[in-house]
C-alpha cells in the first residue's frame, strides 16, 4: 500500500514538472507577433502572482487558523522586503544594460518554494486517502498551467531565448518532487509550518508582481496597456474562479 501512495505521488508530481514545459506548446508554432503575445502573458502573471497570493496562500494560512493574525502580515512583509533586498543586492532591479531582466529568477524562486509547498500538500493528501490525493493533485495541476504560461511569457518579455524560458521553469516546477519526498517522510509535522511558509511565498509574489511586472504595463503604449491591464484582470479572474473550484 505504501509503494502503491508513494506511486501515486510521483507520477502527479513528475506530471506536475513537465507542466513547466507547457509554455513551448503554445509557442512552437507561433512567429509573428511574439512580443505582443509575450507582454500580454506577462501582464497575466501578475494577475495570477497577485491572485495566488491573496485568494489562496495568504486564505489557506487564514483558513487554517494555527497562526495569529500578526505573525501572518509580519510573514508576508518579510517576504516581500526579502525578495527586494535579494534583487537589490545583486543589483538586479531595473537594470538599463542588461539585456536579460533578472526578475525572471525571482519569478522562479518563487515559484519553486510554492511548489515545494504543493508538493508536500499532494503527498500528505495521498497518504489521507488516495481520492482526496486525486482531488488535490488536479487542483494542483489546475492551477500551474496557467501560471506556468505566464512565467514563460514573462521570461521571453524580459529578454530570455525560448529554450530557457522552457527548461528553467521545469526546473523551478521540479522542486514540487522534493516537496513530496518531504510530505511523504515528515507529513505529520511538517504542515504546522504552513501558516508561516505560505504568507512568506504571497509576499514574494506580491512583490514581483508589483515591481517587476506591473512596472511594465504602465510603461507600454496606450492601446498595449489596455491589454495588459485587461490580461491582468483576467489572471486575478482566473485564480478566483480556481479558488472556488478547489473549495
Amino acid at each position: 500500500m505504501a509503494s502503491d501512495v508513494f506511486l501515486f505521488i510521483f507520477t502527479v508530481l513528475f506530471l506536475n514538472t513537465l507542466i513547466g514545459g507547457v509554455g513551448v506548446l503554445s509557442f512552437l508554432f507561433v512567429k509573428k507577433n511574439l512580443s505582443r503575445i509575450a507582454f500580454i502573458l506577462m501582464s497575466f502573471s501578475a494577475g495570477t502572482l497577485l491572485g495566488g497570493a491573496f485568494f489562496h496562500l495568504l486564505l489557506h494560512s487564514l483558513e487554517e487558523g494555527h497562526a495569529p493574525l500578526d505573525e501572518i502580515l509580519l510573514s508576508t512583509l518579510f517576504g516581500f522586503l526579502v525578495f527586494f533586498i535579494f534583487e537589490n543586492y545583486l543589483h538586479f532591479h531595473r537594470c538599463v544594460e542588461c539585456k536579460i531582466h533578472p526578475y525572471t529568477y525571482l519569478i522562479l524562486i518563487g515559484d519553486g518554494l510554492h511548489n515545494i509547498f504543493d508538493g508536500i500538500v499532494v503527498a500528505t493528501t495521498f497518504i489521507i486517502s488516495i481520492p482526496l490525493g486525486v482531488a488535490t493533485s488536479i487542483a494542483v495541476l489546475l492551477h500551474e498551467v496557467p501560471q506556468e504560461l505566464g512565467i514563460f511569457g514573462a521570461m521571453i518579455h524580459a529578454g530570455q531565448d525560448k529554450t530557457k524560458s522552457i527548461i528553467y521553469p521545469m526546473l523551478a516546477q521540479s522542486t514540487s518532487l522534493l516537496g513530496g519526498v518531504l510530505g511523504y517522510v515528515f507529513f505529520s509535522s511538517i504542515e504546522q509550518y504552513a501558516p508561516i511558509f505560505l504568507p512568506f511565498v504571497a509576499g514574494g509574489f506580491m512583490y514581483i508582481a508589483s515591481a517587476d511586472l506591473i512596472p511594465e504595463i504602465h510603461k507600454s503604449e496606450k492601446w498595449q496597456k489596455i491589454e495588459g491591464i485587461l490580461a491582468l484582470f483576467l489572471g486575478l479572474a482566473f485564480m478566483w474562479v480556481l479558488k472556488g473550484v478547489e473549495g
